[in-house]
């Protein structure tokens, strides 16, 4: 069996139609499949393992500041979803009810989590007594549902995985630093991880997390130059503490409302990752995260020694990578090339009869399909040199599209022009108005995405009205 192009010609070329492409992928790299229930997917293997490696990481870097993992109910009281009302009105159009139990009808609905401030600060009001029990440094990964009306794999299904930090705090300023240092971990787990470059900065008024004093995000582009929010930290103030009663004795003995945060990131930078690195070949890993950072390729593996040697090379591999040997016998090591390039595997090993008698192999590179023969005595060192070089490359070429898809604007006009010959980030001033974040979206389709923290003094005057403006924001399509 050949057909060595199979898994290339399913693939919608990636110019052509990118919302076609990027549900190829998901589908024809086995990272994830539809189900009868309408907007859920199922995660298969080679996805779920992508997101255990964005997990383990990502809980090794909460837990080094000091984060404990905990767990809360699926199921919410509704009294409970309407003690924060601003949290209540921006979850009401998501939340999906319980109403019924076998044949009985429930004393009171129960909210299926859309996300868990309410019942954790149920309980935290319940645990905390002193100033001496903080701060509460708790997270937990769970799954989630949103009743999305418009559903894509990854990016936005009504069922997600993630990770939400709720942390509570004696004083505004540790919750503050909390708040920030959660983010800049996000930006490490994009940047470190999937070697994905991230803007960080301050959502909009009307862009913040419903019930939150303050929303920071982790903005980065796809493919397209489209937007994507890749994870979110909030603080909350006390506008959570004071509802739910979440109170302390201070050091002076008086009662004090704690100071909370929230945060969290979720499966849908798997979405992020296909859309930032894939190209028509299929998805293209960062090697910190593939699943599979070797595949070995036998090259006339029917012939005497080639698989001893093959799993010869396994075993000593695998000690320091994540190594696979593709040792199938109904294909055609052409067919198996195409297959690994689908599912990005960072470097493919092909070694057969001759290769064995010169004592080296072939390394071919996923992201830029560079071939070397290397000896089999420095295998072990030039994986771990060229892993590293693949990540710093594909780093690289995300930053690179960035900053090629990242203009200037200083007039509505000039807005509606750079979104739709060059479409990506547009810095631009904003007057702070509600309603000229409103316009900017109704003329190019285009939100803000946040004001970065490294600000820059474009000119004076909003790029929608005119008026006099402070902050540059960078706008974008989103996904």
């Amino acid at each position: 069996m050949d057909n060595t192009n199979d898994f290339v010609k399913d693939i919608t070329n990636i110019e052509e139609d990118f919302a076609k492409w990027y549900t190829d992928i998901v589908l024809k790299a086995e990272l994830a499949d539809y189900t009868d229930t309408k907007g859920c997917i199922s995660i298969r293997p080679y996805g779920y393992a992508i997101w255990e490696n964005i997990q383990k990481y990502a809980d090794n870097k909460f837990k080094e500041t000091g984060i404990e993992n905990i767990y809360f109910p699926v199921l919410i009281p509704e009294s409970l979803l309407q003690k924060e009302k601003d949290h209540v009105e921006g979850f009401a159009p998501e939340v999906a009810w319980v109403t019924e139990a076998g044949e009985e009808k429930l004393d009171e609905r129960l909210c299926i989590r859309p996300t868990s401030e309410t019942i954790i600060s149920t309980m935290y009001s319940k645990w905390l007594s002193s100033w001496r029990d903080l701060p509460f440094l708790y997270n937990q990964w769970c799954n989630v549902l949103r009743w999305e009306k418009e559903t894509r794999p990854f990016l936005r299904s009504r069922e997600f995985l993630w990770q939400e930090g709720h942390t509570i705090h004696e004083t505004e300023e540790e919750a503050i630093d909390r708040t920030l240092k959660m983010l800049d971990i996000y930006a490490g787990i994009a940047e470190n991880l999937l070697a994905i470059p991230v803007i960080k900065g301050i959502k909009t008024e009307s862009e913040k997390f419903a019930g939150a004093v303050s929303t920071y995000t982790i903005e980065s582009m796809m493919h397209d130059g489209r937007a994507l929010q890749s994870a979110t930290s909030h603080y909350f103030g006390q506008n959570f503490s004071k509802p739910f009663d979440i109170k302390f004795q201070d050091r002076e003995g008086n009662q004090q409302y704690a100071y909370q945060t929230s945060w969290g990131l979720s499966t849908r930078l798997i979405g992020g990752l296909i859309m930032a690195h894939g190209d028509n070949r299929g998805l293209k890993l960062p090697p910190k995260v593939a699943p599979i950072q070797v595949i070995i390729v036998p090259i006339a593996q029917h012939k005497e020694g080639v698989l001893e040697k093959v799993y010869n090379l396994n075993e000593k591999l695998s000690s320091k990578y994540r190594v696979k040997v593709d040792d199938r016998d109904k294909y055609s090591p052409g067919y198996k090339f195409n297959y690994w390039e689908m599912k990005g595997v960072p470097i493919r090993i092909e070694i057969g009869p001759r290769d064995i008698e010169n004592n080296e192999c072939i390394l071919v590179r996923r992201d830029n399909a560079e071939k070397i023969t290397v000896k089999l005595e420095k295998i072990d060192k030039i994986i771990g040199e060229t892993l590293e070089d693949i990540h710093n490359s594909m780093f690289n070429d995300c930053k690179k599209r960035m900053e090629e898809k990242t203009t200037i604007a200083y007039n509505i006009d000039e807005f509606k022009e750079n979104m739709d010959t060059n479409q990506g980030f547009i810095k631009a001033m904003w007057c702070g108005k509600e309603e000229c974040e409103n316009k900017i979206r109704e003329l190019t389709g285009a939100k803000s995405r946040c004001m970065p923290f490294n600000q820059e003094k474009i000119s004076n005057k909003c790029v929608c009205c005119g008026e006099p403006a402070e902050k540059m924001v960078i706008w974008a399509r989103q996904y």
